[in-house]
């Protein structure tokens, strides 16, 4: 049933019950009738009262046969109020859970943007400091642990300089852009109070564009060994007489060296580069012109003794085969 016809249904029920209780009174008050022996006069008015509470339960009575939201909120008001306090209380820890997960959503898309910036500055070449980049390598050893705090903030002030140079080109007045956790900072400082040889090397924690304020960056602490020692053979090649001519010869030295490079960077040496001695490639070109042979292995060897830090110089060697 709709609404406007229920409600008409109602005021038509209603003025049907009240004119029958009306005349019900006026015939009793007429009669003289009498119930509980009371005057016919207030007889009367009894059933007025009687016919008005009918009307008021009749049309209760519909409304809640026909509409069950108002049954439901009569009858079990009680038990919705007590399940819906229950839901609330459920909710509470749901509620926390989902501004976490925006907030990860949020943090998430801020982490995306800049993912997309930084490809971006990565395709145009903007990067003036790469991750991972090393800012400043320095040797460092002592059992002195002030002098050890001494020497460690000196080397990030000469970090931070290179760094503001790099990052703010334009600017002269040189200020501090460069983060570093200081119980990295600690860490480094007891394990060289410990003792021995140690060589501090201050890397770029990410990428960073031309401008920023602030560059983060990681002390990685490295033990200074000796890499290679004088006259030590680092790595060898082989050539043959098949395949021997002026670009395959440039190729193999080449690759002997770049090997070279390899295997002292997998030993631990933070250098960028072999350092071949001025003459030693002349010398190899003279002795094979010379001896007029093509098989034979050509070595690497250091010219001295080479640490972490140190630039690794070698020569070349060449090895004939025992015929």
């Amino acid at each position: 049933m709709s609404g406007w016809l229920f409600i008409i249904f109602l005021l038509l029920l209603g003025g049907l019950i009240s004119t029958l209780g009306d005349l019900l009174g006026s015939k009793i008050g007429k009669a003289r009738f009498s119930v509980l022996k009371l005057r016919p006069k207030k007889t009367a008015i009894l059933i007025t009262i009687l016919t008005g509470s009918l009307i008021s339960a009749s049309s209760l009575f519909l409304v809640i046969l026909v509409n069950r939201q108002l049954r439901l909120g009569l009858f079990k008001l009680g038990d919705l109020q007590k399940k819906l306090q229950e839901n609330k209380q459920v909710l509470i820890p749901l509620k926390k859970e989902r501004e976490k997960l925006e907030k990860k959503i949020k943090a998430k898309e801020t982490e995306f943007k800049q993912l997309e910036k930084n490809i971006l500055a990565l395709r145009s070449g903007k990067f003036v400091i790469r991750s991972g980049q090393s800012l400043v390598i320095a040797e460092i050893s002592s059992s002195n642990q002030e002098d050890i705090k001494s020497q460690i903030e000196q080397i990030i002030i000469n970090a931070n300089n290179y760094t503001y140079k790099i990052v703010k080109p334009k600017n002269k007045e040189v200020r501090n852009v460069l983060l570093l956790r200081k119980n990295h900072i600690d860490e480094m400082q007891n394990t060289i109070l410990n003792g021995g040889n140690w060589v501090i090397n201050i890397k770029s924690v990410r990428n960073v564009l031309s401008g920023e304020n602030y560059v983060y960056a990681f002390p990685e602490l490295i033990e200074n060994k000796t890499i290679v020692r004088k006259g030590e053979k680092i790595t060898k090649i082989d050539f043959k007489q098949e395949s021997f001519n002026k670009k395959y010869f440039g190729d193999k030295v080449n690759f002997l060296i770049s090997s070279s490079l390899a295997e002292v960077k997998r030993r631990g040496s933070l250098t960028n580069e072999i350092k071949l001695r001025s003459d030693s490639l002349k010398e190899l070109r003279d002795l094979l012109n010379k001896e007029n042979k093509t098989n034979f292995e050509l070595e690497a060897i250091s010219l001295s003794d080479s640490r972490t830090i140190q630039p690794v110089i070698i020569e070349f060697n060449i090895n004939y085969p025992k015929s």
